[in-house]
């Protein structure tokens, strides 16, 4: 089994509560993820919270999703629920209030694979996804 991870840091003057709220509603992430997720929803029968499961993307490239830790404000957890033949995929998004009252977002990635060498492989990609996802949600969070 292989695996890699890595850690997102991003800043958002917006409070903890204001950046959890985007970052747990699948519906938002069409309107401030970018290219990447031009839609996203909740799968028919959840509608967020521990357990529920969200779709993001169009077509082919739909990518789904399950929310296996909700704690408002500070804490999001999700796992990759495509492709888990060949790779693993768990997301922790930890959100903490910062000395001027704006958020801290710290994004810890983790991969595994059955496949020989193929985490390292993925863990770039994953890992500049990550990093675009951090920096539109703090910016959006701003706006909110």
């Amino acid at each position: 089994m292989s695996s890699a991870s890595f850690v997102v840091r991003d800043r958002s003057a917006a409070p903890p509560a204001t950046v959890f709220a985007l970052l747990a509603d699948a519906p938002a992430w069409q309107e401030w993820a970018g290219p990447l997720v031009p839609q996203a929803r909740w799968e028919p029968g959840t509608r967020g919270g521990r357990g529920a499961v969200r779709r993001l993307g169009l077509g082919p490239l739909t990518v789904r999703e399950q929310v296996v830790d909700h704690q408002p404000p500070g804490a999001f957890s999700y796992v990759l629920l495509t492709a888990v033949r060949w790779h693993g995929y768990r997301a922790d998004v930890e959100l903490a209030e910062d000395e001027s009252g704006g958020t801290r977002i710290c994004w810890t990635g983790r991969l595994s694979s059955p496949v020989p060498g193929l985490a390292a492989v993925l863990e770039p990609v994953f890992r500049l996804m990550v990093q675009d996802f951090a920096r539109r949600l703090a910016a959006a969070a701003e706006k909110s």
